[in-house]
């Protein structure tokens, strides 16, 4: 059915994807393992089966939400991507994309670097949508390295596809010219010590947000004690209950997609893919 997919490991408690259309189901799961442009801790292409081994640690009953998924939910394997050539996994991604688009399923895209998240965003059209981005970095650059395409130029070039409006939660890492594009751009940044002096505010924040969201949750948002093993680490990070109280906050929004990216993880057990885990199924039991 997709072409520029392969079948590894399921997350856990997902169906198996075998008619042309799902006759009932709300999420598509993709894994993007690729992690071309990752400049500090390579490995971000394991992520997305690192993710799906650490989800069978999970229980199906949510105890915080007090339910199970509303709805079955699939799988759909890893995109076929091409190592070291960002443009053609794009074009790949893209059309992966608005096929499960075309599914009327919502897709939840396992990276992989942060760089995939534009190529999501430009296969669903972003013009009338909340981005919502939770990071320790800003990502505003316009080029680094000489590239325009990179993990660390991603919120920018998300920018150029005219989001109604971007909101970034976590941050705590930018450079001068980042922050006063920001500015004069009006994408807001919250901190990351302000979120976790002000949490309930942001909670409030994020259910109050009107229209279609989508969330791009890069796993570094959290403090390098509970994700240690991603692309770019930074300290003064928040803590997994706060993630997740700020995912809950998403209950009954109208959420376009939802991406995790920059897991590294390279061994079974690692809490950085135990918490990217959790942070997906947070989502899906929604």
């Amino acid at each position: 059915m997709f072409l520029y997919t392969e079948n590894p490991l399921k997350f856990v408690f997902s169906k198996e994807f075998n008619d042309d259309r799902p006759k009932s189901g709300r999420y598509g799961i993709l894994g993007v393992p690729f992690d071309s442009t990752t400049t500090y801790l390579p490995g971000a292409r394991f992520g997305p089966n690192a993710i799906r081994e650490a989800s069978y640690n999970l229980e199906k009953y949510h105890l915080n939400l007090d339910k199970e998924p509303s709805e079955p939910f699939y799988d759909l394997g890893n995109l076929q991507v091409v190592h070291g050539n960002f443009q053609k996994t794009s074009r790949h991604l893209e059309s992966t994309i608005q096929e499960i688009k075309e599914l009327e399923l919502n897709p939840i895209t396992l990276g992989g670097d942060h760089s995939i998240s534009y190529s999501v965003l430009k296969a669903l059209g972003v013009q009338d949508v909340t981005v919502l981005h939770f990071d320790a970095h800003m990502d505003l650059r316009d080029t680094y390295q000489s590239d325009k395409y990179s993990h660390a130029t991603v919120m920018r070039r998300i920018y150029d596809l005219n989001p109604d409006e971007i909101i970034q939660v976590g941050i705590r890492s930018g450079t001068k010219d980042e922050v006063e594009f920001a500015r004069d751009a009006g994408v807001k940044y919250l901190t990351s010590s302000w979120v976790k002096e002000n949490l309930k505010d942001v909670e409030k924040l994020i259910s109050s947000i009107k229209g279609l969201i989508y969330v791009t949750l890069d796993i570094d948002v959290l403090d390098p004690a509970y994700a240690p093993s991603v692309g770019t680490p930074c300290t003064g990070g928040l803590d997994p209950l706060e993630l997740q109280r700020l995912i809950h906050s998403l209950q009954g929004q109208d959420v376009l997609g939802f991406d995790l990216v920059e897991v590294s993880s390279q061994c079974v057990g690692d809490i950085t893919s135990v918490n990217a885990a959790q942070a997906v199924y947070d989502y899906i039991c929604l």
